[in-house]
């Protein structure tokens, strides 16, 4: 997988339950408005907010009704049995990327216990064929996924651990990982990013805002040999913007109001819809979304 893709956000009923119809279109809209792939079930979709039925459930509607090359799916949990679980179910589905977070709960963790965790998910896979791609996002984890443990994991099992999602916003982490491990894939979680991918060999980004920049997203990807420093302003605007209020409510009201469906507005507690000042933070940039 290369380019942009999108960590989808997942819609719910006001009880809190994934509407399958809603998905499924905002899906197909993005693969068919600039999007190379789809990140579904990770923070942005909110997976960790959902239970592990919930969670197969939303696998086997994109599984069904989407090109599975085209897709990776968060199915790491800071449990072991659980992640070896659904990826496998995930393996089942025909996925090939499987995006997994580190057991983030128990710290201090050392680098032969995170590798550890990771190698027993490995054999746990048996002959199944999906990657594993790592997911760092110290932010919310609270650890950084050590580089010489990736290094270590990687050239173990290089068929296994194929690439990684890096959220902490430090291009030097991805700087260093694509000089070291060059065949490994390496996604920075911005779209600003994509202007140096070609001198850094990023494989694409993976970004929850690609929700609202897709297209101009695959035209700075298409052009990122010669990157256009108006596009990476206006993408960079974008970004900021979104920032600047509670990422995930954001996404999923910009994205209510590119589909026309309120219903996409809502989200599970600890999260709060907008209210009407945030909304109005926000009208910069959503007189100028693509809409449906």
């Amino acid at each position: 997988m290369r380019g942009v893709v999108a960590a989808v956000p997942t819609p719910i009923t006001d009880t809190g339950a994934p509407v399958e119809d809603l998905y499924l279109a905002h899906c197909q809209w993005l693969l068919a408005n600039g999007c190379d792939g789809l990140n579904i079930l990770g923070s942005t979709g909110e997976a960790n907010s959902f239970d592990g039925k919930a969670r197969k459930t939303v696998m086997r509607w994109a599984a069904g009704a989407l090109d599975r090359s085209r897709l990776m799916v968060g199915t790491g949990t800071p449990s072991l049995a659980e992640t070896i679980d659904l990826t496998s179910f995930a393996d089942e589905l025909g996925y090939e990327i499987a995006l997994v977070l580190p057991p983030y709960y128990y710290k201090p963790l050392s680098d032969d216990g995170l590798f550890a965790w990771y190698a027993r998910l490995h054999d746990a896979l048996h002959g199944r064929k999906i990657q594993i791609y790592f997911y760092n996002y110290p932010q919310m984890t609270g650890l950084n996924i050590p580089v010489s443990v990736i290094e270590r994991l990687h050239k173990t099992w290089p068929d296994r651990f194929k690439g990684i999602k890096d959220s902490s916003g430090k291009l030097e982490y991805c700087r260093e990982l694509t000089a070291l491990l060059p065949d490994l894939a390496v996604f920075p979680s911005s779209e600003v990013a994509l202007s140096e991918a070609a001198q850094f060999g990023y494989a694409g980004c993976i970004s929850a805002t690609a929700n609202q920049t897709s297209s101009l997203s695959a035209q700075l990807w298409s052009d990122r040999e010669n990157p256009d420093a108006t596009l990476v302003e206006k993408i960079s605007k974008i970004r900021s913007t979104v920032a600047s209020q509670p990422l995930i409510p954001t996404v999923k009201y910009l994205v209510s109001l590119q589909s026309g469906h309120s219903q996409w507005q809502h989200v599970i507690p600890p999260f709060l819809e907008l209210d009407e000042a945030q909304k109005s933070a926000l009208a910069e940039i959503t007189d100028h979304l693509v809409t449906v």
